[in-house]
């Protein structure tokens, strides 16, 4: 216990230092797998520990990335052009912060250009920086859109996000193929009702509903 309180010090040290070490990590998930009741030394399990602390770093790389970084750069030459970017289906996955079992889905993202425009991997990149981090789908949804709007500072931004949670799937209740949506609308998506049913009806043709 001590050397795990002597990890997480004060707020004002660096945060990477305040990371636990690659022994310690290694240490944990060796723990867990003794306490799930299998055998860490056994030959399919001896780098597992390693593999883990591997695959997590890759996992929750958001945590060491700034959205604003992403969205620093705008294009202001866009002929005039002053209506509706939307990009749909943008695949992700993340983890539950609850139960750290992955979350599934694809989000959509819009917004009402102010005289400036994203690169639209811009975009996809935002949602993966805030998806490689414990998430709940609503926090996540929120965010995404925070990033965006205070950011380009758009007439209006609007995010869905359809997703299967595998703490529902996986254990609990075991309802497989469940989707849970969520949404968030700024601006003029959201003081316009008729901005915000373009929005969904985009959507809805593009689905074919």
């Amino acid at each position: 216990m001590d050397a795990i309180v002597k990890s997480f010090p004060g707020k004002d040290q660096d945060e990477k230092d305040a990371r636990p070490s690659q022994s310690e990590v290694e240490a944990a998930v060796r723990t867990l797998l003794l306490w799930v009741g299998d055998d860490p030394d056994r030959e399919g399990l001896v780098d597992t520990p390693k593999r883990v602390a591997k695959a997590y770093k890759d996992l929750f790389g958001g945590y060491d990335e700034d959205p604003e970084d992403v969205l620093g750069r705008t294009f202001e030459e866009v002929a005039g052009y002053d209506d509706m970017v939307l990009v749909r289906d943008i695949p992700f996955f993340s983890h539950c912060e609850h139960h750290m079992v992955p979350i599934i889905g694809k989000a959509h993202v819009a917004y009402l250009p102010d005289g400036k425009v994203l690169g639209l991997s811009k975009i996809a990149r935002v949602i993966d920086i805030y998806a490689r981090r414990l998430q709940t789908q609503e926090s996540m949804t929120a965010q995404v859109s925070k990033a965006i709007d205070e950011t380009l500072r758009p007439l209006g931004v609007a995010v869905m996000i359809e997703a299967e949670h595998m703490c529902m799937a996986m254990r609990g209740i075991r309802k497989q193929g469940s989707t849970t949506l969520t949404t968030t609308f700024t601006g003029q998506f959201k003081t316009d009702p008729h901005q915000q049913a373009r929005f969904m009806t985009m959507l809805r043709s593009h689905n074919g509903h």
